[in-house]
């Protein structure tokens, strides 16, 4: 899943925290339009990627040691977090990070620093017909909606940068299931509007996998299964580890199936 046309690359990526390995060797890519999921255990890796290509990685006291990230054919490897928004890469993060204080207007305009483009208005009055209860609240504090709200908002915040590449950490965390549905309808629309690229974290591996066209499991640093998004939810072994062991079952936490494979190989 390599080519020109790819919106994201990430080829060997090492990175470290105080000198232990957290990556190693993750090579991914997002082609342009795509949804693509990233997918495994609490710890596995997905976060420390995210912050790898959002530059956020040595505020949290880690570091690259090797490897390459490159965004629409420019290297951005080392750059810092706000350099890497004027690349055109938006984050929304893991707990939205909403600011609490400020008004949710003044949270969806913190989204055009580093924009690229004219065009915020426009970009702001789309954002409140796709989320009519920010626009109906758009004086309250961004600390007073509820989590599918500042989900809605830390979305919208990220779509004020006008990205080319969205970088989304575990938008269902916390959040009902119906909230969770509509969120990802949202993010369907906004795909199909703007051709915008995802490269998506989650949990959720059904959920992932019925939204994202291609797929990475990572586990321990690494990527150990990759391929379309259908082909890994119908794979027999894939269900059995991942999705509680038929597709029609509720979906099984990857802290579940890490466990479930070190039982099955205990007992073999």
């Amino acid at each position: 899943m390599t080519g020109s046309r790819d919106s994201l690359t990430v080829q060997g990526l090492e990175a470290a925290y105080r000198g232990a390995p957290a990556l190693r060797g993750i090579s991914l890519t997002v082609p342009r339009g795509a949804a693509v999921a990233l997918l495994g255990a609490n710890g596995a890796g997905k976060t420390t990627t995210i912050r790898a290509i959002t530059g956020l990685l040595p505020l949290h006291g880690g570091a690259i040691t090797a490897g390459q990230i490159t965004v629409d054919g420019e290297v951005i490897s080392g750059l810092q977090s706000h350099q890497v928004v004027t690349r055109g890469v938006a984050h929304v993060p893991e707990g939205r990070l909403v600011f609490a204080g400020m008004s949710i207007e003044e949270n969806l305009l913190t989204g055009t620093v580093g924009r690229r483009s004219p065009g915020a208005d426009a970009t702001l009055e789309s954002i409140y017909r796709m989320f009519p209860v920010l626009e109906k609240r758009k004086h309250s504090a961004g600390g007073l909606l509820s989590g599918g709200e500042q989900q809605m908002l830390a979305i919208g915040r990220a779509l004020m940068a006008d990205p080319t590449l969205i970088l989304l950490d575990e938008v269902s965390l916390g959040l009902a299931p119906m909230v969770t549905r509509s969120i990802f309808q949202s993010l369907a629309e906004i795909r199909e509007r703007s051709g915008v690229s995802m490269l998506v974290v989650e949990q959720n591996a059904k959920l992932a996998l019925d939204f994202c066209d291609y797929a990475f499991i990572v586990e321990n640093g690494q990527v150990v299964h990759e391929g379309r998004a259908s082909e890994l939810r119908d794979d027999p072994q894939i269900q059995e580890l991942y999705l509680g062991g038929d597709a029609g079952e509720s979906t099984r936490s990857f802290a579940d199936a890490r466990r479930f494979r070190r039982r099955r190989r205990w007992l073999a």
